[in-house]
């Protein structure tokens, strides 16, 4: 299983990076791009499929049911099919305009739309701080470190009591719950927490794991030994119904999961997250286009952090995207992913 400190060290590192590239003041909740009003989009018509993940299904839902109202002749069909999932089973089959994404897209993905003859284009849409949470009576935890979260969830160690973790825990058995493997959440989790293992499977298969990220929350209220994880934006609409702990890593002091630790990279899950739209339907659909420039600037609206629970996207970002949509609409776009400029 990897644990080096080289490993944290480079995690910090592009957790850093991406802070810095959603630029400060992007939470401030203060000057951030305006949205566009629909106003000058003419009468726009057709449909619009949205596949994806349940992490950025709370702002494709708000974005698409405003831009619904200023379009009533614009249908959306917007399902959370998981990040993977929704690569797997209906984007790369072309059966959907964009796919929302609480991780980059991965190589193999990017080789199998290409193989269809789809050219994926990368937005940023907000930053995350994932949550790890428990029963509002587990007073025996408030804090976890990185090191103690990887040995309860790799399937090389897989306690099966919290006193196996730590002698001053209960002598209680784990109750774990967390997204489905089709989630992005879930290949994330395992990218930054768990790391490679010797074991054949990539995580400890004794979770309950669901695309619902509210029963996550329900099942870990549940239980007075329960265990979960999930996205800043589900613990804040459960905050009275599960504790979330603060999260050290390689000796630092615990961090409390929050929109400024997740902007800023101190928290140490604090996550990009994204949507990815088929190019040819891009140039072919111009009530998309529209859609995507709306969407594009709605993701830095303030409401993005104080109603739905993650940081906007920053003037940069916005920028970035606007490019890559100029680019697509061209056909002249090929994938770079915004994170590694």
């Amino acid at each position: 299983m990897a644990s080096s400190h080289d490993a944290d060290t480079a995690g910090i590192t592009r957790r850093k990076s991406l802070a810095a590239l959603a630029g400060a003041g992007a939470l401030g909740l203060a000057g951030c791009t305006s949205g566009g009003d629909g106003d000058d989009s003419g009468n726009l018509s057709g449909d619009i499929r949205i596949s994806g993940s349940s992490t950025v299904y709370p702002v494709a839902q708000e974005v698409t049911r405003s831009f619904a109202e200023q379009n009533p002749d614009v249908s959306f069909n917007l399902t959370r099919d998981g990040s993977g999932g929704g690569f797997e089973n209906v984007f790369i089959p072309g059966d959907s305009d964009l796919n929302n994404s609480s991780r980059p897209i991965q190589d193999e993905e990017i080789q199998r739309c290409r193989d269809n003859d789809i050219e994926p284009v990368e937005f940023f849409v907000a930053q995350d701080a994932l949550t790890v949470v428990v029963n509002n009576e587990a007073d025996f935890i408030d804090e976890i470190s990185l090191e103690d979260l990887r040995t309860i969830w790799s399937p090389d160690t897989a306690p099966e009591l919290w006193s196996d973790v730590n002698p001053d825990w209960p002598d209680e058995p784990f109750d774990l719950y967390g997204p489905a493997s089709t989630s992005g959440t879930y290949d994330y989790f395992i990218e930054a927490v768990i790391g490679e293992t010797e074991a054949d499977q990539d995580i400890r298969e004794d979770f309950e794991g669901t695309e619902e990220d509210d029963l996550i929350a329900q099942g870990v209220q549940g239980n007075q030994y329960a265990f979960g994880y999930l996205p800043f934006a589900y613990y804040t609409n459960n905050p009275d119904s599960v504790k979330a702990l603060s999260l050290s890593e390689g000796g630092s002091d615990p961090v409390e999961p929050s929109l400024e630790g997740a902007q800023s990279g101190n928290y140490p899950l604090a996550r990009p997250l994204f949507f990815y739209g088929h190019m040819g339907k891009i140039q072919e659909k111009n009530h998309l286009q529209e859609f995507l420039e709306y969407y594009i600037n709605e993701a830095a609206e303030d409401y993005i952090a104080q109603d739905i629970g993650y940081v906007p996207s920053s003037q940069d970002m916005v920028d970035a995207n606007l490019e890559n949509l100029e680019a697509a609409i061209a056909g002249e776009y090929e994938f770079e992913p915004i994170s590694t400029r």
